[in-house]
């Protein structure tokens, strides 16, 4: 949206048309009501999940200086760490962690991963309490 200007909704809409109209082979059927409660969340409150993810970046990097695609994949993130709780936050982590990968093959997914990571452990530390850094089988 933020790159092509379009509303949420509008967003929405060429999703949903492009689900139904797109092959889609191996890959699993998208949970349409998910990417709606995403779309709409980060729209809704995208202020208050880029002052969250500033408390995840270094004192040298403001969020307008990350890329376009890297910034709402960290909307998404934390919008859903914010508003999520049934997703448990190393679950989400991984997630947006692998969504990376699909765009980047740089360092990009280890800022997501530490970024994510930083917000997970501020909004859900009863998650992490005693039980070290995520992944660790805990």
């Amino acid at each position: 949206m933020e790159i092509t200007g379009v509303s949420a909704i509008q967003a929405l809409d060429e999703f949903r048309a492009r689900m139904e109209n797109e092959p889609r082979g191996k890959m699993a059927e998208p949970d349409v009501n998910l990417v709606a409660l995403l779309v709409n969340g980060v729209s809704a409150d995208c202020d208050g999940l880029d002052a969250q993810i500033a408390q995840g970046l270094s004192r040298d990097w403001t969020v307008d200086r990350l890329e376009a695609v890297l910034r709402a994949i960290l909307r998404a993130g934390a919008f859903e760490l914010k508003s999520r709780p049934q997703t448990p936050a190393r679950v989400a982590i991984t997630e947006y962690v692998d969504v990376a990968h699909a765009f980047y093959s740089g360092p990009e997914p280890g800022l997501v991963n530490a970024v994510m990571d930083k917000m997970a452990r501020a909004l859900r530390a009863a998650e992490f309490q005693g039980n070290g850094a995520p992944g660790n089988g805990a």
